[in-house]
Formats: structure tokens, C-alpha cells, sequence
């Protein structure tokens, strides 16, 4: 089993740690699962317009194609004016309705205050729903003074066993929609 997580920032390091924390917890739990995170600051995504995704020839399509062959997602994105990041949306525009049918899609949302923990669940659940993901309803938000300033590794402990929490629903529901598709 493949998980792949998405960190949906195009500036700074909270984001993709957080994302990283629910892999690495995923991996602790399950040792034979495969993990990669997609960090898109590394990438040259095209600007969704409407196009097939075979027409891109930079990083869309590869990125697309390693989030729709992989068994589970977590997207992480930092809250900005309220809303999810633009290249996160971006590179959502590019995929199909059914992308992620039978897929769990974990979120993990960074922000400054604690006011906009619930953009997620208006804006991004909506969209991963769309695509036929599975939600989960451990899903996560993380205060920026839940990190250190010096590491910018978490350092509320709390927040560490949400994360791991939102693992270990993931793995689990993944595991039960496989036997079923599997009987």
C-alpha cells in the first residue's frame, strides 16, 4: 500500500512537516507501507485550464499521476485570507471527477490563528468529496505556535497525537475499503 502526501505551499516549512509527521507516524504503524511526500514547491505545475492532463509537458502529469496511483493521500495546505492555497487548488483543478474513488484523503491544515480551523471542512472536504475521496474525521489543524520557531518541529504534544490519530484512521479505513474491494 502507497501513501502519498501532498504539501500544498509554495513558502515556508510548517506545511510539508506536518504532512511528513503523518507519514512517518503511517510508516511507524505500518512498516511495509510505501510513503512519498510531494512537496509543490518543487515542482512547475501548469495553471489549470481546462486542458487534459496528457497536453502538460512539465511537472503536471507526473505529479498528478504519482497522487492518482497511490492507494491513500493526505494534502496539507496553509490557510491564507480564509481559504486553502491557490497552488493546492491549482492542482487540484487538474484532475478527474473520480480521481480519488476509493481513496481516504487526510487533511492537515497550518494556519496563524485558530479562527480558521474549520476551512477544511468548507472548502477542501467539499473538493476531495468531489473527487470521490473518502474524508476521514480526524482530520487536522495546526496552530503556527504549535511549532518551534528555532526547528519548526511540533512541539505540542497534543497536536503530535492528532497527527498520528489521523495515521492510524487512515491507514484503517484504507486497509477496510481494500478487503472490500478485494472479496
Amino acid at each position: 500500500m502507497k501513501l502519498v502526501g501532498v504539501s500544498g505551499t509554495l513558502a515556508g516549512n510548517k506545511t510539508s512537516k506536518a504532512v511528513y509527521d503523518v507519514l512517518a507516524a503511517a510508516k511507524l504503524m505500518d512498516t511495509s507501507l510505501k510513503t512519498e511526500l510531494i512537496d509543490l514547491r518543487d515542482y512547475d505545475l501548469s495553471f489549470a485550464d481546462g486542458s487534459p492532463l496528457a497536453y502538460f509537458d512539465d511537472d503536471t502529469w507526473p505529479v498528478a499521476d504519482k497522487i492518482m496511483s497511490a492507494d491513500c493521500l493526505v494534502f496539507g495546505t496553509p490557510i491564507y485570507q480564509a481559504s486553502i492555497s491557490g497552488v493546492l487548488k491549482n492542482l487540484l483543478d487538474h484532475f478527474p471527477e473520480y480521481a480519488f474513488k476509493n481513496k481516504v484523503t487526510g487533511i492537515v491544515a497550518t494556519g496563524l490563528s485558530e479562527k480558521h480551523f474549520l476551512v477544511t471542512e468548507y472548502q477542501l472536504k467539499p473538493v476531495l468529496s468531489y473527487f470521490k475521496g473518502l474524508v476521514p474525521t480526524g482530520n487536522v489543524f495546526v496552530q503556527n505556535d504549535s511549532f518551534s520557531l528555532e526547528s519548526e518541529e511540533i512541539i505540542d504534544d497534543l497536536v503530535a497525537k492528532r497527527l498520528r490519530s489521523l495515521a492510524e484512521e487512515m491507514l484503517f479505513l484504507q486497509q477496510s475499503i481494500n478487503k472490500r474491494m478485494n472479496r
